[in-house]
């Protein structure tokens, strides 16, 4: 039997317990940025996770659909407040084979470090599904960790206490700086152990646009927060905008 995949195991029962920040007026804050600076139509919001970008996607106005991998997370989305208006708008699949037609949307995000997760060859199957199902001049958002501030500032250990139970963290760079690794141990208040590990790759920033340009996908600006601030090492996030090269109308 082939082994399970990191992505496979992180993102079970329990994960969003460890995770309270990433909540729905996060997204609502999040999504207001990405609308305003010009994400418009129908829109895949792939790695959605329990939802919460796609709820405050659609309630911008967005025909969105949302997809992602974990059975776990897509079955929390019937019990967030207002999760009902995703009824049918979430489905589950693979990155690496997308179950759209080419050119099937407007716009395209992955948000929270979604991109990055396997290998350089199979990233790039990913970053050509991506630019497959966008329609030409359609618009592809990826937020990205910044590579720069995470090895400047990498914790290599952490230990947290949540809601009763016990998160310990160990994280580290891997493959030349390249990646950057997080393994996951929980205890909880009965006394078991949950463990897992994370394994993302890191971008920087004078990578992007030939990565992109592979995959007939240019690069337009990149962002330091979802707020449009500036694109420093010091930044919190890369938030990355591109779009299918095509024929303008």
């Amino acid at each position: 039997m082939k082994p399970r995949g990191w992505y496979e195991t992180a993102f079970e029962s329990g994960y969003l317990d460890l995770y309270p920040h990433r909540d729905l007026a996060s997204a609502e804050r999040e999504v207001r940025g990405l609308v305003d600076a010009g994400l418009a139509g129908r829109v895949l919001d792939l790695g959605c996770g329990f939802g919460r970008h796609a709820l405050a996607m659609h309630r911008s106005g967005l025909d969105v659909v949302g997809l992602d991998l974990s059975f776990d997370l897509l079955a929390h989305a019937a019990e967030i407040e207002g999760g009902e208006a995703l009824a049918g708008r979430l489905a589950r699949g693979d990155f690496r084979a997308l179950p759209f037609a080419a050119s099937a949307f407007d716009g395209l995000t992955m948000l929270f470090s979604s991109f990055g997760y396997f290998d350089d060859e199979t990233n790039a199957r990913v970053l050509a599904e991506l630019a497959r199902v966008l329609r030409p001049e359609g618009r592809l958002v990826l937020d990205l960790m910044n590579a720069e501030r995470i090895r400047a500032t990498l914790v290599p250990a952490s230990r947290t206490e949540r809601g009763g139970s016990v998160l310990h963290e160990q994280r580290r760079l891997t493959d030349d700086g390249k990646r950057v690794r997080k393994d996951v141990r929980v205890e909880e208040l009965d006394g078991t152990e949950r463990r897992w590990h994370e394994d993302v790759r890191l971008f920087d920033r004078e990578e992007l646009a030939p990565w992109l340009a592979g995959h007939g996908l240019e690069l337009e600006r990149c962002w330091g927060d979802f707020d449009g601030s500036a694109d420093t090492a010091e930044a919190p996030r890369r938030i990355v905008w591109a779009r299918r090269r095509g024929e303008r109308a």
